[in-house]
């Protein structure tokens, strides 16, 4: 059987979220692009946030549907999203600010408590593969420096690290770029470029408009939770109804 676009990546349908009776995401229906690099946006409040956290698990959704790669991952907990293949960062930072870079990398996939990572900082290949990651995003150098004396740019390095130690298919990244200098960006943006074309999926959301545009292969736009028009960039740039609802025209 052959297997089809929407069976091997991430999609939703009828995805709803209310809080104190404000619908943050409403009946969101979305199908990613699998194997490009997609981005969504939207104006402040519009529900992108509180999408990509119904998506990993951390929170649940009113009703609606998460599937990927052919199953119903709706609701599963966050541990057991990232096993089936999605890694994501935070709009802020999660790491360990008194714990060592290499360190930071090493727990980001050893959900088991403190003694697993004892174990992993002592096992040769975990802790090879984990200097292989921290080169990878630039910041092997500092692995025995304290994750909170990073700058906020290389912080987020740091966490695309630890996401990337887990070997995800599918990558959603919360504003990868805010907060940082334009060189930390265009670094992001040649690392997802580059993963993009070994093999892995990306999901973005993003207000720098420039970064998505010049990066991504397809753009979902959210307003007031849901999605309101999608298709490349050149398309979504001019659509009307993205023209009114995000960029105020």
């Amino acid at each position: 059987m052959t297997t089809t676009a929407t069976e091997q990546g991430l999609t939703t349908v009828e995805l709803t979220k209310t809080f104190g009776g404000v619908c943050a995401v409403d009946h969101a229906s979305v199908e990613f692009r699998h194997g490009k690099i997609n981005a969504v946006i939207g104006p402040n409040g519009s529900g992108k946030t509180t999408f990509f956290n119904c998506v990993t698990g951390m929170i649940r959704p009113d009703s609606g549907t998460v599937r990927y790669r052919g199953h119903d991952v709706t609701g599963r907990a966050p541990h057991r999203i990232a096993a089936a293949g999605i890694g994501r960062s935070f709009q802020l930072c999660r790491i360990f600010p008194r714990m060592t870079v290499r360190e930071n990398v090493l727990a980001a996939v050893r959900p088991r408590g403190l003694a697993s990572l004892l174990r992993s900082a002592h096992d040769p290949a975990e802790v090879e593969r984990a200097r292989g990651w921290l080169r990878r995003v630039g910041i092997d150098h500092l692995e025995d420096v304290e994750a909170r004396d990073l700058s906020y740019g290389q912080q987020k390095l740091l966490e695309l690290a630890g996401v990337l130690m887990a070997e995800p298919e599918t990558i959603m990244l919360d504003e990868p770029a805010g907060g940082v200098n334009p060189a930390l960006i265009d670094r992001i943006a040649t690392l997802v470029r580059e993963l993009n074309a070994e093999g892995r999926t990306f999901i973005v959301v993003e207000h720098n408009m420039e970064l998505v545009m010049s990066l991504s292969d397809h753009v979902v736009v959210f307003d007031r939770g849901r999605p309101i028009a999608e298709g490349p960039p050149d398309t979504v740039r001019t659509d009307p109804a993205v023209l009114e609802a995000y960029l105020g025209v």
